[in-house]
């Protein structure tokens, strides 16, 4: 089932909720493939799977399986990815990392195209995939740190519970009938697999997304504060983040918190800057209630901003809503960007 032209390519994790997001973008793209491997765990081996009318077997993940593989998508989970991306890096392809495994390491770029595509050219055949809170926030910031410079930045996030995965989604729907039925509530999952206790998702918001550091912010709230920084290559940024999961089945909100270096831009120029914005719509229309809302994101690319308004304490200051669907822009579309941007550049091996 090859094609005579293009990459040869394998996505790691194509049974899971990205990886299936992954190859439905590299179907809608036409990503130029000439040849596709679907790689999973040893479990999930043995599915079969279409893509683009013909059928795969997918097949088990080991480092022989990535030979002639030329650019490899993961999506199954960091310890996979430590344990298999140099695997295909050995062998030859560029890796594009969906898991927190790399995001940090200094000798790996951490890419958003819309923000930071000159970076790739720094890769040394591994690419990190952002944090999907943080890839919709820096999409959001990056038109107006262009053109007025950034001090601050402070997001509150309202997040999905499709971001814990398909078990936490269907533990939300279990105990959302349960709360109806009025039977007693047994959470499992949420907020964090394994920690030490859980709670109910279902009519409820919970302040806790991934475990808590010694310094009282969460491992996503720190994700958040340091990729930002990384990403926009400036240290100096005040970032500070609180992340909260809500029975919201897909798609990221944000209200975010600015403070720009240079100027205090007229609301109206901000909306005009992020309307021209690569990979924004905005939806702003406060007098028609016209503002972003996580169902209307969902199945779709672009970062979503509305309720843009100025602080009415300082004049340098502004706060916005953000929403995108964090399955998609937040993990598998934002990859094959990635892997796009790398045929652009001429950094992938024909």
């Amino acid at each position: 089932m090859a094609n005579e032209t293009g990459y040869n390519v394998a996505v790691v994790g194509a049974t899971g909720a990205v990886g299936e997001q992954m190859l439905k973008t590299l179907e809608q793209k036409e990503f130029p493939i000439k040849n596709l491997k679907l790689l999973s765990s040893k479990r999930s081996a043995g599915k079969k799977i279409s893509f683009k009318g013909n059928e795969y077997t997918v097949e088990e993940a080991t480092p022989e399986a990535f030979e002639g593989v030329q650019l490899a998508l993961f999506s199954a989970g960091g310890s996979v990815s430590k344990s298999l991306a140099p695997e295909a890096v050995k062998r030859g392809a560029v890796v594009v990392d969906n898991t927190s495994a790399y995001r940090m390491d200094e000798n790996v770029p951490l890419v958003v195209p819309e923000v930071n595509e000159n970076a790739l050219k720094e890769h040394n055949g591994i690419i990190a995939n952002p944090n999907c809170s943080t890839i919709q926030m820096v999409v959001a910031l990056e038109p107006i740190r262009e053109k007025y410079g950034l001090k601050k930045v402070i997001v509150s996030t309202y997040q999905a519970v499709s971001g814990a995965g398909l078990a936490a989604v269907e533990e939300m729907k279990e105990q959302s009938r349960d709360v109806l039925d009025e039977k007693e509530i047994k959470p499992e999952i949420l907020p964090v697999g394994g920690d030490k206790k859980h709670y109910q998702i279902a009519f409820n918001a919970i302040p806790q997304i991934d475990k808590f550091q010694d310094n009282g912010y969460t491992f996503e709230e720190m994700k958040m504060i340091n990729e930002t920084k990384k990403i926009m290559h400036q240290n100096d940024l005040e970032v500070a983040a609180t992340c909260v999961r809500l029975p919201v089945e897909t798609g990221h909100s944000e209200s975010v918190y600015i403070e720009v270096e240079n100027g205090s831009p007229e609301v109206e120029e901000l909306k005009q800057l992020l309307s021209e914005g690569k990979g924004i719509t905005l939806q702003d229309n406060p007098s028609e209630q016209e503002y972003p809302m996580a169902v209307d994101s969902v199945g779709l690319p672009d970062v979503f901003v509305g309720r843009i308004r100025r602080d009415l304490d300082r004049n340098n200051a502004y706060h916005f809503w953000v929403v995108s669907d964090n399955l998609l822009k937040g993990a598998a579309y934002n990859s094959v960007q990635i892997a796009e941007s790398l045929v652009k550049l001429n950094l992938l091996k024909g």
